[in-house]
Order: C-alpha cells, then sequence, then structure tokens
C-alpha cells in the first residue's frame, strides 16, 4: 500500500524535541533549587536563623522602651518563625541565579527584537522589588514604629508577638515591592498597545487620588506609612511615563520600523 494515500501524523516528529524541552526545564529547575539551597546552608551556618531574625526585628525593637523585646505566644513559634525567614531571604539571595535559569530556558524562543523586550523588563522589575523592600525596611519600618510608639501608653507595655510582627513585615515589603513595580506596568500597558502615553499623561490626577486609597487599603492606618507609599508610587508612574516612550523606541520588531516608516 502507498504511503501517500496514509493519513500524516500530526504529532510525528515533535515526540523528541518535547521531551527534550522537558529535560532542560528539570535541569535548570534543579540549578535553581541547587542556587537555593547553597544559600540557605551558607545562611544556616553564618549568620544562623535567629540572628537573621533579630536583623529583621531590629527596626521595631529600637523603638521598644529600654529591655523591650518580642514574645512568642506559640510553643514552637521561636523555631519556626527564625526557620521562615532564612527560607525566605535564601530565596531572595538566590533570585537572580532563579531568574537567570528561567531566562535561559525562554530566551532561545524568542526573536532579538522580542528579548530586548522581555530581558530588561525581568532585570528592572527584580531590581524595584529589592528597592521596595529595601525603602520599607530601611526607612518606613523606623518612621512606622516611632510613630506608633508615640502614641503608646504609659501603661501598656509593648510586646509584639514574633508571628505577628512576621506577618506584618511580609505584608508590608509585599506591598512596597509591588508599589515599586508601578513602571514596569506603565511600559507595558504602553508597550503592548493597551493604553497610550496621551491616556497615560491624561490620567495622572486620577492615579494620584489612586495611589493615595491603595496606600490607605494596604497599609497600617497612621499618615507616615500611607504617605510613604502613595508618593513613591506618584513619582514612580512619572517615571513609567517617561521611561515607556525611550522602552517603545528601542523595542520595535522590524515590521513595526517598516509600517512606521
Amino acid at each position: 500500500m502507498s504511503t501517500e494515500n496514509q493519513p500524516q501524523d500530526e504529532l510525528a516528529g515533535t515526540e523528541q524535541p518535547f521531551v527534550q524541552h522537558l529535560m532542560e526545564l528539570r535541569d535548570r529547575l534543579v540549578k535553581a533549587a541547587i542556587a537555593v539551597g547553597v544559600v540557605l546552608a551558607v545562611l544556616a551556618l553564618y549568620p544562623g536563623p535567629a540572628a537573621l531574625y533579630d536583623i529583621l526585628a531590629q527596626p521595631l525593637v529600637a523603638t521598644l522602651p529600654a529591655g523591650g523585646k518580642l514574645i512568642a505566644t506559640s510553643v514552637i513559634s521561636p523555631f519556626l518563625v527564625p526557620l521562615k525567614i532564612m527560607l525566605m531571604t535564601a530565596f531572595l539571595l538566590a533570585l537572580p541565579v532563579v531568574l537567570w535559569q528561567v531566562w535561559a530556558f525562554v530566551a532561545p524562543g524568542l526573536y532579538s527584537h522580542e528579548k530586548k523586550l522581555v530581558l530588561p523588563l525581568v532585570v528592572s522589575s527584580t531590581l524595584l522589588f529589592f528597592i521596595g523592600v529595601a525603602f520599607c525596611y530601611f526607612f518606613v519600618f523606623k518612621q512606622v514604629f516611632a510613630f506608633i510608639q508615640s502614641f503608646a501608653p504609659q501603661s501598656i507595655a509593648a510586646t509584639p508577638d514574633i508571628e505577628s510582627y512576621l506577618d506584618f513585615v511580609l505584608s508590608m515589603f509585599l506591598a512596597f515591592g509591588l508599589a515599586f513595580e508601578v513602571p514596569i506596568v506603565v511600559i507595558v500597558l504602553a508597550r503592548m498597545n493597551i493604553v497610550s502615553i496621551e491616556k497615560l499623561k491624561a490620567f495622572r490626577s486620577y492615579f494620584i487620588v489612586l495611589a493615595f486609597v491603595i496606600a490607605a487599603i494596604v497599609t497600617p492606618p497612621d499618615v507616615v506609612s500611607q504617605l510613604a507609599l502613595a508618593i513613591p508610587m506618584c513619582i514612580l508612574y512619572e517615571v513609567g511615563i517617561w521611561a515607556a516612550q525611550l522602552f517603545i523606541k528601542h523595542t520595535q520588531a522590524p515590521e513595526e520600523k517598516t509600517t512606521g516608516a
């Protein structure tokens, strides 16, 4: 029987490349996990989980009365909470390696103009997230905790729980880290032609109101933390508009340049 009359198998010849992609993905994930594991082992040796939590708690402890400490209301909290901090720190420190493995897996399937589009966004979004977390730790916490303690009556002994403090810190880190991603959101919206630069400029006044509403929702009910979140968001929105214009100019596909010409 002639093979010309037999139906073509649409999946013929695709199994091996697919398996190779799965194997490469596995190797990339293993390398990323090894990077996190190595950093975790180093942190376990020095400075150790207890010291890491002391570093995290330092902005609050510095505002407590002399001799003030945090307390643990659960039996296993003194063990689990520092361990969580160490795991989170290990992942954040190994994040550049993790992102590099993701990029090495995705990049071969992208065109040159797509690489110019994706790689700067990945790098800049990671840096902005770290900057937001650092801004929260080194500036916001100091101001917020001092402001809160100034309102505490003399008859109250401030002894926060370590688990509650960890939840508060993580929520604040996430809020400020995501808030500092505003320029990336603006750039993506403009680059994907979802919103034009002119509309982004016209939305400026509405975004200022939106920034203060978001700050009032995600931060504690004090004016210091709300201003510390809302004002950088407004500034970063302007930075995003400026960066979007440059980004669109330098990441156009060849056909887009031809069409524009």
